[in-house]
């Protein structure tokens, strides 16, 4: 939202009802922390509240209150309803934490992480324009079943919101629902929030009743059609499940939209705010989560997962796990590596078939080309890891390090007892146990000698030539 628009709303308020349970989500966890595509509902939320500019934040907290808080950060004020009476009440409980020079006030629910903050804008502008006690966004959806219903007037002005629990055959046939967004001239909610009752189906004091308490003063409502998605909401496990494809959708559209190719969008799952550069492939089944920034021109997948790492441009992915990496340009990984956090490799360098990485650096051209593990170790440029070969680590209480120069030969299937200096252009023979360092250009080779014995397999048998 442009700074103008910022300007505009430091009247406004908002509150954010985070109070719930969740019942049917039959967790823990309290709702609004429930996370899609890597990011909890509530997050969703606050971002598009946050961009309008509003003077001030009110979240009203109650159930994993403490939980709730500590996600949503210090730049909320936090409004506790200790007992779940409602959306009326949660909204009297945020009003009496809400500082006094705020004159419009913007509610809506924690779980809607579709809500833009143009649509919220429009709402704002709307209530403004008409000098309207409230302004409501509402959609039409094709199956409205668990929503508010909206109820119009013969000449088609909001008359009132019945909750599905209390709504007639008549009034649950419409298609038209309440969004739970709204903007209200605060002076009026205040006003008619204290005269509300708890005579419902529920038991609980129904924010939306003030609707029709307004317009039976004869005062007006505006209503402001949002996407249907902006509708949606999570109270179920199913619901939440429905929300991560819909989300997911929109990161990859957006991702496409911005030049990079995902082959197989509906079973590539990519979280919100990773970067991905223009003219990456993506194939089916790739994962990419938390920090993970992307460069240009890379291959990803199939069947991959990178999470917190920086993948430099050119990289190319497959069948492999990365976490908490970083990769720089032209590396590969893979098929079916796995790099633990603290991996850093090198320019062009590889991580190639069935090798495990941890806090090792790999330098440029840097080669371990399969069936490896290096844990702890520093791997000059050039080097080269031969098949089978391993950093001994660990020595049952600590883990020390390795080092391998540049240029460096590891000859396959070597143990490197660390800790161990292998030196810049030294070799290590096929087999051997490493436990000394060895010097610059050296060989090191440690292994018993080869033993033949002749007509061995007569003699096991009992057998004379």
């Amino acid at each position: 939202m442009e700074n103008n628009s910022e300007k505009k709303n430091t009247r406004l308020a908002v509150v954010v009802l985070a109070a719930g349970k969740g019942k049917r989500m039959n967790s823990g966890v309290p709702k609004v922390l429930h996370e899609i595509c890597g990011r909890p509902l509530i997050g969703y939320v606050l971002e598009a509240t946050r961009a309008l500019g509003a003077g001030e934040v009110v979240v009203v907290v109650g159930n994993g209150a403490e939980e709730v808080e500590r996600v949503a950060g210090e730049g909320c004020r936090y409004a506790r309803q200790a007992e779940q009476k409602g959306t009326g009440h949660a909204v009297m409980v945020a009003l009496e934490e809400m500082d006094a020079r705020f004159e419009e006030v913007l509610v809506l629910a924690g779980d809607a992480p579709f809500v833009t903050a143009e649509t919220l804008q429009r709402l704002v502008e709307a209530r403004r324009e008409r000098q309207a006690a409230a302004s409501v966004m509402t959609a039409e959806l094709p199956d409205p079943g668990g929503y508010g219903r909206i109820v119009r007037t013969p000449d088609g002005e909001i008359k009132s919101i019945v909750e599905e629990a209390d709504a007639t055959g008549e009034e649950r046939a419409t298609s038209e629902v309440n969004s739970c967004t709204y903007v209200f001239d605060r002076a009026t909610l205040e006003r008619e929030a204290r005269a509300l009752t708890t005579d419902n189906a529920q038991g609980e004091y129904y924010l939306t009743d003030v609707i029709e308490n307004f317009t039976a003063l004869g005062q007006s409502v505006v209503a402001v059609r949002g996407a249907r998605e902006e509708a949606l909401g999570v109270n179920s496990r199913s619901q939440l499940a429905v929300a991560g494809r819909v989300m997911r959708a929109r990161i990859n559209d957006s991702l496409m939209a911005g030049g990079v190719e995902l082959v197989d969008p509906c079973n590539t799952y990519i979280d919100y705010d990773i970067e991905i550069g223009r003219d990456t492939v993506v194939m089916p089944m790739v994962f990419m989560t938390g920090a993970t920034t992307v460069g240009r021109g890379c291959h990803v997948g199939p069947c991959s997962s990178i999470n917190d790492s920086i993948v430099g441009d050119g990289c190319d992915i497959q069948f492999s796990v990365v976490d908490g990496c970083e990769l720089s340009t032209g590396a590969t990984v893979g098929p079916f590596s796995r790099l633990r956090p603290g991996c850093e490799l090198g320019q062009d360098s590889k991580a190639g078939s069935f090798v495990e990485m941890k806090k090792t650096t790999l330098g440029r051209r840097g080669k371990v080309p399969h069936l490896s593990y290096m844990g702890d170790a520093q791997i000059g440029e050039d080097a080269n890891i031969g098949a089978g070969s391993v950093t001994c680590n660990y020595d049952g209480e600590n883990k020390h390090p390795t080092t391998i120069g540049a240029r460096a030969f590891i000859g396959s299937d070597t143990m490197l007892l660390a800790p161990v200096d292998i030196g810049d252009d030294a070799v290590t023979g096929a087999g051997s146990v490493i436990s000394e360092d060895v010097p610059d250009g050296a060989l090191g080779i440690e292994r018993s000698r080869q033993k033949i014995i002749s007509d061995y397999d007569r003699k096991k048998k009992g057998k004379t030539p």
